[in-house]
């Protein structure tokens, strides 16, 4: 069964994600991040101006993304066994988890540039159009040859034999280049690396201009480091995620992890550094309790959960990294051990509702929009789309463990019986 609309469906979302963030970037560059229709025409004349990548922008993007390889390469950090994979003959890859190390070394990179002026963290910002037209790009060659490579190598697996639809939904699930799994690097690093440092980024123009950083913009800055550094010291816990033990890695994902997720996800920070809102009193400390509160239950929920499968298989590793957050590790975790093997984990907050950590995400994203004020449209597309892409992918889920694990799965939606939030959903 086709997902996403079939063929059709997986055409028109490759071309709305390709026009959303261009259209983003016109209303924050043209309308200071207001809804604007139609586009007329000096917005196409300067739009083919201010888009065209300079080599500043070629020699930063293409210079990070070369960092980040030449780092999962060589930088120190635990290796984990994944999953074993059905169409592999139930084969388990191994992943040198060192984003960590990564993220760190980055930083500092980062910060050194910036002050000893080499390279200013405003230097992002202002060419943020530039280096998003290079993602867009360059996430568009890698999944065409991804998906080339998958055909030709005969790695493919679930194809539906409709060429669009199989180059969106992906035709390898792992594809590695050496012990460099493309999936994993591209989801964690890259992503969400590439969020953090464009949020970054305008929170250091704001301040050039300003000369202090805004409380709405120190929202969205803790929420993106928060978000971001969760990724790289949970890195480990991933292989075991529905992402990488599933999802082929075609289009869809290669593109937002490349472009969607952070040229899209940091609108927040630059709506703010454009226009600058000012939010009620004491708001901004309600919403920063709101997003530390639902950081909490965001990660030590994420942790338990993947922590205890990594238990089961004997590869659960203590990190020391930070923020190690309390109740993260169940010490006796309860669980109901399907047919099939599996074990299906009802202790921690997962007793509570099955998709906890959606509710905790959801949440967060709302604060990302929030902390924008309430003068504008767009600083709530991102809140609102998460959740139909959250419950989409719930409801994927769903329908998959109800054909893996038949009635055992009617038994564990008797045991946890709300899948959301406790007692309402």
């Amino acid at each position: 069964m086709k997902e996403f609309g079939g063929t059709v469906g997986a055409a028109g979302l490759m071309l709305w994600s390709h026009g959303l963030p261009v259209y983003f970037w016109m209303a924050l560059e043209y309308c200071k991040g207001g809804v604007f229709w139609p586009l007329d025409g000096d917005m196409w004349a300067r739009m083919r101006v201010d888009l065209v990548p300079d080599c500043t922008s070629i020699c930063m993007y293409f210079g990070f993304v070369a960092l980040q390889v030449f780092f999962a390469y060589t930088l120190p950090g635990p290796t984990v066994k994944g999953l074993p994979v059905p169409s592999e003959n139930n084969k388990q890859y191994e992943y040198h988890c060192n984003a960590l190390s990564a993220w760190y070394c980055s930083l500092l990179i980062l910060f050194t540039l910036h002050y000893t002026d080499l390279a200013p963290l405003t230097l992002i910002a202002d060419h943020f159009g530039h280096m998003m037209v290079l993602a867009m790009g360059f996430s568009d060659v890698v999944a065409v040859l991804v998906y080339i490579a998958g055909v030709s190598m005969g790695k493919t697996t679930r194809m539906s034999g409709s060429l669009v639809y199989d180059f969106f939904m992906g035709a390898w699930l792992n594809p590695r280049i050496g012990e460099l799994d493309l999936k994993l690097f591209a989801e964690i690093r890259v992503s969400w690396m590439t969020l953090f440092f464009l949020t970054l980024s305008a929170a250091a123009k704001q301040y050039s201009s300003l000369g202090y950083i805004s409380s709405a913009m120190g929202v969205v800055l803790l929420a993106h480091f928060l978000y971001s550094n969760a990724c790289m010291k949970g890195e480990e816990c991933v292989p075991t995620t529905w992402d990488i033990f599933y999802e082929k890695w075609g289009w869809m994902l290669v593109y937002w992890n490349l472009a969607g997720v952070p040229f899209v996800y940091c609108f927040p920070a630059y709506y703010i550094l454009r226009n600058n809102p000012v939010l009620p009193p004491g708001f901004a400390v309600v919403l920063t309790v709101v997003l530390l509160t639902a950081y909490y239950f965001w990660d030590s929920s994420q942790s338990q959960k993947n922590r205890f499968r990594m238990q089961l298989r004997g590869t659960y590793i203590p990190r020391n990294s930070f923020p190690q957050l309390p109740y993260g590790t169940l010490a006796s975790p309860q669980y109901i051990t399907a047919e099939c093997g599996d074990k299906l984990l009802v202790s921690g907050w997962w007793k509570y509702a099955r998709k906890v950590h959606y509710t905790a995400d959801v949440t967060m994203a709302w604060v990302w929009g929030l902390s924008c004020g309430f003068s504008g449209l767009l600083p709530y597309f991102y809140p609102v789309f998460f959740m139909g892409m959250i419950y989409h992918r719930y409801t994927r889920d769903l329908q998959r463990c109800a054909r893996k694990y038949g009635k055992d799965w009617d038994r564990y939606l008797r045991t946890v019986p709300y899948a959301f939030i406790p007692g309402l959903f």
